[in-house]
């Protein structure tokens, strides 16, 4: 098993939801949080935005899907054709075992 870690724009988040769901990935953990990259925050007139709003989402899937969700989640997380800065970042790690907790039952 897979954990996907996303870190999108806060106007994404419906979009990758809506097609994660609709290619049968409906189980996701959403946070609020808030960050920067390696632009280092956002200037805007003499202002410095130094941390910006951003979504993390939590997925995780079987070994052999986990290509499929991270090209659903590019895709419909970029802004643009090109994407641009902030549009941000995914992170893959194992998930040695998980557990059901209302029936104890071990597996997604």
């Amino acid at each position: 098993m897979k954990m996907i870690k996303a870190i999108i724009r806060p106007e994404k988040v419906t979009e990758v939801l809506a097609e994660l769901g609709d290619a049968g990935f409906p189980a996701i953990t959403k946070i609020d949080v808030a960050g920067r990259g390696k632009q280092r925050g956002v200037k805007v007139g003499n202002i410095h935005y130094d941390e910006l709003p951003k979504e993390l989402l939590l997925i995780v899937v079987e070994d052999e899907v986990k290509d499929d969700v991270v090209k659903i989640i590019i895709k419909n997380a970029r802004t643009g054709e090109e994407g641009t800065f902030g549009d941000g970042k995914i992170f893959i790690t194992d998930v040695e075992e998980a557990y059901t907790i209302s029936d104890g039952s071990k597996g997604l």
